[in-house]
């Protein structure tokens, strides 16, 4: 039946050049012991073959044209790169500046489209929560035995400041270029970066690390109150987003087992620090977008060594040979103590990294968000691992504390879209 869907009139060849014998059926036929009739059977079929693998001419035409155009292929050489009058490096041309490919404007493609972000962005978040979760460990282990705060965040900005002369000496992140503007108007952060660094450390040698976190988790607070008295206009959502923060983090810290008045002091001045951080970034750094997150907080890590390394040894640098033997005397291998002390100092500057990526790869949003559950996820860990007693209320304010936390990410994000379409 489908042999007989093509009369053998329907079809005419030319005489064909003696380098493609294909196309002349006759020659074919008195070359062959094959009957002519079989031979025209074995064409149409090819016709046909031709037809459904090579459709020309647009679906609305009639089956006599599309084979009058696969008659006109078959006298014409086929020589690839001259397909359909268009070479073939035009076709891959126009194909690769397409904005959209056929994958992506099915469903199946948007899908897929859609989960490797997620799986992007989960191994993003994965490496973050992991390095920061190390480095609360380590640095707290080193610091139970080596109370000596100023020393270790002095190591830390050192081994990050190495890092990154490492990455810039062998081309494995591109080298900013900076002038001396750019150093001058880095001076404010970094020393913000400082206060707010080795507070935290000083809050870590005195209390319990899940204490830490959750008065951390109240650097809203003071970004909403700083920023305000420098001019900056927040709605009412914003303002009341910070009341739960306020009122679990005094919760907490009433309830706190281990509370000290030091450690309590040293996370609040080190939210002052680097939200002050934060500001002054935006204020003296608006000239120099050019350079990336990563880039910036390499900077900013030197510039902090510089300033922290110098007073630590004036604050507490006649304690660190005793305290060193005293370290090596509890703890009796003096390898551990040199892990701990480098595990704290690498991963440091590895979750810092891993944040300011993350930060380039994802909306500030997700980010506030992420940032929440990371304190979440560092605060149950320490307390997994330092078995640290938590009474019901230190429990229940820090879950508020948190939940303010998040609430006062969404609540500034609707703001900063608010302020996006007014600009547009």
């Amino acid at each position: 039946m489908l042999l007989n869907l093509l009369p053998s009139s329907s079809v005419t060849f030319s005489k064909s050049h003696h380098k493609y014998p294909i196309n002349n059926p006759s020659n074919l036929a008195s070359k062959t012991s094959i009957p002519h009739r079989l031979t025209q059977s074995k064409l149409k079929v090819s016709i046909l073959n031709q037809i459904h693998n090579h459709p020309f001419e647009h679906p609305s035409s009639t089956p006599t044209s599309q084979i009058y155009g696969v008659s006109k292929f078959l006298k014409t050489p086929f020589r690839f790169g001259s397909f359909g009058g268009k070479p073939t490096s035009q076709i891959v041309k126009s194909a690769s500046e397409s904005s959209e490919t056929p994958q992506d404007l099915t469903p199946d493609g948007e899908i897929e489209k859609k989960s490797n972000k997620t799986l992007q962005l989960a191994i993003v978040f994965g490496f973050w929560y992991f390095q920061n979760i190390v480095f609360n460990i380590y640095n707290k282990k080193a610091l139970n035995i080596f109370p000596y705060p100023w020393l270790l965040a002095s190591f830390q900005l050192f081994v990050g400041s190495l890092w990154m002369l490492v990455l810039w000496g062998f081309k494995l992140q591109p080298c900013p270029k900076i002038d001396k503007s750019f150093i001058i108007a880095l001076l404010g952060p970094a020393l913000f970066h400082t206060i707010g660094h080795i507070s935290a450390c000083v809050s870590f040698s005195k209390v319990a690390v899940s204490f830490t976190h959750v008065i951390k988790s109240a650097e809203p607070v003071f970004s909403v109150v700083f920023s305000s008295a420098l001019g900056t206009t927040y709605p009412l959502s914003v303002w009341l987003s910070i009341l739960p923060i306020v009122m679990g983090c005094s919760l907490a810290a009433v309830t706190e087992v281990s509370f000290n008045l030091g450690g309590l002091w040293g996370a609040l001045i080190s939210n002052v620090g680097f939200v002050l951080r934060n500001i002054y970034s935006k204020k003296s750094l608006q000239n120099f977008k050019q350079v990336n997150g990563l880039n910036l907080y390499g900077w900013i890590t030197i510039l902090s060594f510089f300033y922290l390394f110098p007073v630590a040894i004036f604050v507490e640098g006649s304690q660190w040979v005793p305290g060193y033997y005293k370290a090596i005397e509890t703890i009796g291998k003096p390898s551990t103590f040199y892990l701990w002390v480098m595990l704290s100092g690498v991963f440091y500057h590895l979750y810092n990294q891993s944040s300011y990526q993350a930060l380039d790869d994802i909306s500030p949003l997700t980010f506030s968000v992420g940032n929440t559950m990371k304190r979440v996820v560092v605060i149950i860990s320490t307390v997994l691992v330092f078995r640290n007693p938590v009474r019901p209320l230190n429990g229940l304010g820090s879950a508020i504390a948190i939940l303010g936390t998040f609430l006062y990410s969404q609540a500034t994000s609707k703001k900063k879209a608010a302020v996006e379409k007014k600009e547009d």
